[in-house]
């Protein structure tokens, strides 16, 4: 609540009722007042208790008029974002290795902490979201909602999918879901840990699609080479038995995604790499957004007015009709 005009006039209230209590004083001096109806005398009556908030009703009425001239008011703004969104789908592997050690606690919870607070920082664009391992589904189409996104990639888990990498096959399904895209800015971002060893797509042809309908991919390959805590067999409660393996890592193969489809590859060695990988990502595509702002104002001045001639009213029927007093 704002007011459109200084309330400097309240100021003079205090100096008027001075004013008024010093002519009443004199008045009184030369007055002797009696009620319309006798009372007994040295009692107090209804009329007497009533008649001290006369002047009172008549200071409040004065108070409202002054506000009102002030005029208080609220200010409404609504703001309507037009936005150049961007169709992003993460592309998530979920293959048995994404369990390795070397990440806490794992390579897979890691990859979806951070993707969530990546979504997080993209109101306006459509996200979707791709998981594979030997194969590979759209875990979630593109939306504009963040909540259903985040939930998607909550539930995402090995184990759902033949045990393998194939990455050609992710970023075929991935691409799949751009190309009706409407977009002017069409991104995939891959993430895996392994090389691709499955699929009836390769990642290069995979490649080639995504370059032939404007798609650019960013490549993310995340986990360190070498002898890694690392799911060895799966067990019959499809749980994972653990062992020191060694880990081999196709950098060639995404450098080379990226580059096709004028991309960028990164290589995330630990969390904190993954979160400045996706903050780069973030800062190269971002959307363009025009806010116009649509103000509107309510004024309320007219209900401080009809309270003010509510009492101005009762002040008046009560001292000249029901508190009426006769001066002598």
């Amino acid at each position: 609540m704002t007011l459109a005009a200084p309330l400097w006039l309240l100021l003079l209230l205090p100096l008027a009722a001075l004013f008024w209590r010093e002519r009443r004083l004199k008045e009184h001096d030369a007055a002797l007042r009696l009620p319309q109806n006798n009372a007994h005398y040295g009692g107090t009556t209804w009329r007497t208790g009533a008649h001290r908030w006369l002047m009172p009703m008549r200071w409040a009425a004065l108070g409202c008029l002054v506000v009102a001239m002030a005029r208080p008011q609220k200010t409404w703004v609504q703001e309507k974002v037009k936005a150049d969104a961007i169709d992003i789908v993460l592309t998530l592997d979920i293959s048995p290795s994404m369990l390795s050690r070397d990440f806490e606690p794992d390579r897979l919870a890691v990859a979806k902490r951070v993707a969530i607070d990546f979504v997080e920082k993209r109101p306006h664009d459509r996200i979707g979201l791709v998981a594979f391992s030997a194969e590979a589904f759209t875990q979630c189409p593109l939306t504009t909602d963040r909540r259903v996104v985040q939930a998607f990639i909550r539930e995402l888990q090995t184990g759902r999918l033949e045990d393998g990498t194939a990455i050609g096959m992710g970023l075929a399904t991935a691409v799949n879901r751009l190309k009706d895209s409407p977009s002017r800015s069409k991104i995939v971002i891959l993430l895996t840990d392994g090389e691709n060893n499955a699929g009836y797509i390769s990642p290069l042809q995979a490649a080639e699609i995504a370059q032939s309908l404007g798609v650019r991919v960013y490549t993310v390959g995340i986990g360190t080479e070498g002898i890694v805590m690392s799911p060895a067999r799966r067990l019959p409660d499809n749980t994972y038995a653990y062992a020191p393996r060694y880990m081999t890592f196709d950098t060639e193969l995404l450098r080379q995604i990226a580059q096709m489809t004028e991309g960028k590859y990164y290589r995330a060695y630990s969390e904190a790499d993954l979160k400045d990988i996706y903050d780069e990502i973030d800062r190269l595509e971002k959307t363009k957004i025009e806010v116009s702002t649509v103000r509107r104002t309510t004024d309320y001045f007219h209900w401080l007015i009809g309270v003010a001639v509510v009492l101005l009213s009762l002040e008046i029927l009560g001292r000249w009709w029901i508190l009426r007093t006769v001066t002598m």
